[in-house]
């Protein structure tokens, strides 16, 4: 029986790679095994050449290899593009008909998937659900928790369930009889039977937003940021959200603004090139101190760089975006399940102390796919921070921007019934008026950055580790969490002390307890995917430290355990 496999489903856009991983995906999980998912897409509708790899294990698991263990090719060109990642014990499963010119190694594995499609479903079009069941044979999966899912998956829709059901069992069957020899049996978990998740990080963002009391997203499309748009419009009817898609991010990012202005809580997501169009409005919400939660999705830029890629190269640019200074808070998850409670957090701060709170995501974490159980409400406070409104008929004068102790001034939602409050993008008086007095600008400056006193105390220590006596610290942020932990792990189990380091809350930047850590570790490198190395710099800048070395990678793919295992190694030997 295999620990953990990886499995890679290559074609072209319009194939249905997606719809066969996510339910090989949920077939598994049913099955008690974890799964990590992620996915490798071209800027284009149809055609071009993408794929979706698939890391299956007992136990949990959050990165990919690029090597890979089976290999579905649903055309010539995974052939051609995969070919010199194939070992000679890789199954590759494929149709003649589609891929005329087979591969030079590994156990060839030849269905006839469109002929069976047509024979068992009736359509050509069933041929992905031939592949799934030609999977499933190969893994010795069960065939009854595959039918289930399939009926699940097209509950509304019996006839395509049914022909489904009939492709994928005649894909199962065939592989069983005419290749019984090709298997890669994997052994599910026997203690461990809860039900599982199986959620996207972007997915998470958009519970996380539900479950802080969201009540407004507006939103352009702009990928990878575009399926927290599509999560949050499906949901919008069921948790009475108003969901709003305008004509371009210069109007999504001043509506989110405008709702949170009269008391609602609101959000915008963007990629880096809608971020910049962002930017003026985002010092809108600093000067006037208007809560927002903002999420910026990136992607390698600048331009349109590459869309649908990922990289971390937008950490300068969102912590200082915007002319002049004021607060900010940058958060940057690692997990679905990070995304999920930090989005709570981002929510609850903004809030509380009237300011933009940006997470920062990339296209690796919105678009990567985690075996997670259930997110609990336990500790959740969605508390709302209004002050108590003036009465009508009182004669006290509001100060929207009262100096006060903590620097957070009184805020009501506007409901009609009570006096006005003023918002403005010039320099202001307490009242909200415009000013050009020096000595108030200094003053409404330095309430401003009060704020941040507060703020401190409720940013987190990064999340630390691995070997307590480590001979090597890895030091990462973001996306780049699930292939450290997994490498730490591997490296721990074999004799080799490395700890890890992974900074999930980065502006304010948690400069005691970073220093607790770094000025212990004998040897400490930063891995990103960027090429100047943003957290080294901001590090340096922080603390004064400087790290031993950088791994850094910045093709628009994320690391892969394998080849970062590699570097690591070498770094220990160094």
């Amino acid at each position: 029986m295999n620990n953990v496999i990886t499995i890679n489903i290559a074609g072209a856009a319009g194939q249905g790679m997606q719809t066969i991983g996510f339910l090989l995906s949920k077939i598994f999980i049913r099955s008690g095994l974890h799964v990590f998912a992620v996915q490798d897409n071209e800027s284009r509708i149809r055609g071009g050449h993408n794929f979706i790899s698939l890391r299956v294990s007992q136990k949990p698991v959050m990165a990919v290899t690029k090597s890979f263990d089976l290999l579905v090719a649903l055309n010539q060109n995974a052939f051609n593009a995969h070919q010199n990642r194939l070992s000679d014990t890789t199954v590759v499963i494929f149709d003649t008909a589609m891929v005329p010119s087979g591969p030079f190694r590994g156990c060839l594995c030849d269905v006839p998937m469109q002929q069976i499609a047509l024979e068992s479903g009736g359509d050509e079009i069933y041929s992905n659900a031939v592949a799934l069941g030609a999977i499933v044979a190969i893994v010795r999966g069960s065939r009854d928790v595959m039918e289930a899912t399939l009926n699940d998956y097209f509950s509304q829709k019996e006839k395509v369930a049914a022909a489904n059901c009939s492709a994928a069992r005649a894909g199962h069957d065939h592989v069983l009889k005419i290749h019984s020899n090709f298997s890669l049996p994997l052994s599910p978990s026997s203690s461990d039977k809860t039900r599982k998740m199986f959620i996207s990080g972007h997915e998470a963002i958009a519970l996380g937003a539900l479950a802080a009391g969201c009540q407004f997203y507006a939103a352009y499309p702009m990928s990878p940021a575009t399926s927290i748009l599509s999560y949050l419009a499906g949901k919008a009817d069921d948790f009475s959200l108003v969901v709003e898609q305008p004509e371009d991010e210069i109007a999504a990012i001043n509506m989110a603004i405008g709702a949170s202005c009269v008391g609602l809580r609101s959000m915008t997501a963007t990629s880096g090139g809608g971020f910049s169009l962002m930017v003026e409005t985002l010092g809108l919400s600093g000067i006037a101190e208007i809560p927002l939660v903002l999420v910026e999705s990136q992607r390698p830029g600048p331009a349109t760089g590459l869309a649908t890629r990922t990289e971390q190269a937008d950490l300068r640019f969102v912590m200082h975006a915007a002319q002049g200074e004021f607060p900010r808070v940058v958060l940057a998850p690692g997990t679905a399940r990070e995304a999920f409670y930090l989005t709570i957090k981002a929510f609850q701060i903004a809030d509380e102390y009237q300011m933009p709170v940006i997470i920062l995501t990339d296209q690796y974490l919105a678009d990567s796919c985690f075996t997670e159980e259930r997110f609990t409400f336990d500790h959740m406070m969605n508390k709302r921070f209004f002050s108590e409104a003036l009465l009508p008929e009182s004669t006290e004068a509001f100060l929207r921007y009262r100096f006060t102790d903590t620097g957070i001034s009184p805020r009501y939602p506007i409901t009609g019934d009570h006096k006005e409050m003023m918002y403005d993008s010039h320099e202001h008086t307490e009242s909200g008026h415009i000013t050009e007095d020096a000595g108030i600008r200094t003053g409404m400056v330095k309430k401003r950055f009060k704020k941040m006193e507060g703020v401190f105390s409720k940013i987190a220590s990064p999340m630390v580790e691995g070997a307590q006596e480590a001979s090597l610290l890895l030091v990462g942020w973001g996306s780049t969490y699930g292939v450290l932990h997994e490498i730490t792990a591997a490296l721990n189990s074999e004799g080799i002390p490395v700890r890890l380091m992974h900074i999930q809350e980065l502006w304010p930047f948690p400069v005691k307890s970073a220093i607790a850590e770094l000025s212990q570790a004998k040897k400490w490198v930063v891995v990103e995917n960027n090429y100047t190395s943003q957290l080294s710099g901001l590090i340096r800048e922080k603390t004064c430290l400087q790290p031993s070395g950088t791994i850094l990678k910045y093709d628009g793919r994320p690391f892969y355990f394998d080849e970062l295992r590699d570097e690591v190694m070498k770094e220990v030997e160094r």
